[in-house]
């Protein structure tokens, strides 16, 4: 099995079965997915797609009112979404969060061995907190009238008084001033210094480190860096007329800002570009990469073994590369209408490619390349949020017309309209319903028989501690 392959990972058109399952139907009411092993109801669907109750084989629990609502439980952590992504709960060992589509957001920390209570509270862009029982790191801060925020944003510290009349940052010792921001920036600290009057001229350095200068930016800059470097790296500008970087094994001028130029590189390794028109004509040649973009009709550039073309930007686009040991290929028809991953084993090349497809809004299909397939009728959805579990699960299955479900060559389950027709052939069972209406015969067994209702008594779901979200 291909296990090494991302692909196999993002195989969840639909819920995981267990070797032998059985389904007991009374659509469109409820209809239970029930492990023969066990007796054990691994899954319950009511009402076509709009509630379902799962269980994985790793114990955790997973509940959705679809569209509104999904609650999640592996162990100590869970999840609850309502109206996705407007509202989420997380909860884990010692830790709670809220948010409010990521602009209000509640967070709490718990107090534990060597680490102390940390609680913040933020609505975007206007109030930020934290508590932590210390003063160098708490803080409350209301945008835009004052306050100060620690160790955020890149920063080790914000601070602003009737923004954007004064504002102040820290970073590694660098304090910028600016009062009122942007247009007048006094630069200080850790041997750092500068004055600035934006966008007319300004300039900034730091002896032995870096040296920078604009005049009416952007039009005029010039900045040298590795200033201890035999040879410190410079770039320079008088836009649009002309610009130029330089350093050690490397020069690249551009004329005509920023339509034609061209780049140089001896050392370390190879490379010569030149460009007419840029960004649509551009060739160049080197050690480690190749280009050859002649947009928007025909680009191919090879950039540290990334291989990529383009045929009538934005039309069609291929590109080849290796990820974590195995050869990765992906064509793209309009970016998303049709979309294609296939994954293959250098190391075992006879063995069959994994492959991830998507035609938008029809289909999207999964092939581990180990005789795990499976297959949904309509998807919308999931070349959007390809990694986005809240999504697969609360919105993904309201699409699925159909469904298919292939363990192996000879086990493949199929749903049609949410379970209202299902049929399985496995070598254990083989089984049709539609509704309440089924067929089923077990392995072993000279003839099928018809049945209506078939619920006989089984062992329930387990059932998780309630945790609040």
């Amino acid at each position: 099995m291909n296990l090494r392959s991302p692909v196999w990972l993002l195989l969840a058109v639909g819920a995981a079965l267990p070797a032998v399952a059985s389904e007991r139907n009374a659509w469109p009411f409820r209809v239970d997915v029930v492990d023969d092993a066990t007796d054990r109801i691994v899954e319950v669907d009511a009402l076509g797609p709009l509630y379902t109750r799962k269980e994985s084989a790793e114990g955790g629990l997973s509940e959705a009112w679809r569209p509104f609502m999904l609650k999640t439980q592996q162990g100590d952590a869970g999840a609850t979404y309502f109206l996705y992504p407007l509202f989420t709960w997380r909860h884990d060992a010692g830790y709670r969060r809220f948010s409010f589509f990521d602009l209000v957001n509640d967070r709490k920390v718990e107090a534990g061995p060597g680490a102390a209570a940390d609680r913040g509270f933020d609505v975007w862009p206007f109030y930020f907190s934290r508590e932590t029982g210390d003063p160098a790191t708490s803080y409350h801060a209301l945008f835009p009238f004052a306050g100060t925020v620690r160790h955020r944003f890149n920063k080790e510290e914000l601070t602003w008084y009737a923004f954007p009349l004064y504002f102040h940052t820290t970073v590694a010792g660098k304090e910028i001033t600016s009062a009122p921001w942007p247009f007048v920036r006094v630069i200080r600290g850790a041997g750092h210094h500068g004055f600035e009057l934006w966008p007319l001229f300004g300039s900034r350095e730091r002896a032995g480190d870096y040296r920078s200068a604009f005049w009416l930016w952007p039009l005029g800059y010039r900045e040298e860096t590795n200033l201890s470097a035999p040879e410190p790296d410079v770039r320079l500008g008088a836009l649009p007329f002309y610009a130029r970087e330089n350093g050690p094994g490397y020069l690249s001028e551009t004329y005509a800002w920023p339509f034609f130029g061209y780049a140089h590189r001896w050392a370390p390794v190879k490379y010569d570009e030149h460009r007419y028109f840029w960004p649509f004509l551009v060739q160049g040649r080197g050690d480690d990469r190749y280009v050859n973009r002649w947009a928007p009709f025909y680009t191919h550039s090879v950039v540290k073994h990334y291989d990529k073309t383009w045929v009538l930007w934005p039309l069609l686009r291929e590109a080849h590369w290796t990820e974590r040991g195995l050869e990765q290929e992906k064509f793209q028809l309009l970016f998303f209408l049709y979309w294609s991953l296939e994954q293959s084993d250098p190391v075992h090349p006879a063995r069959a490619p994994a492959a991830k497809r998507h035609f938008w809004p029809l289909y999207s299909a999964w092939d581990n390349g180990a005789g795990r397939r499976q297959f949904q009728l309509l998807s919308p959805l999931e070349v959007f949020f390809p990694h986005n579990d809240a999504v697969r699960e609360l919105y993904t299955p309201l699409f699925a017309l159909y469904r298919s479900d292939q363990r192996a060559p000879d086990d493949v389950a199929r749903t049609f309209l949410w379970h209202l027709l299902s049929w399985r052939t496995s070598p254990a069972v083989r089984e049709f319903h539609l509704g309440p209406l089924g067929w089923r015969r077990s392995a072993g067994e000279p003839h099928g028989r018809f049945f209506l209702f078939d619920f006989h008594p089984k062992a329930p779901m387990k059932t998780a501690e309630a945790s609040p979200p």
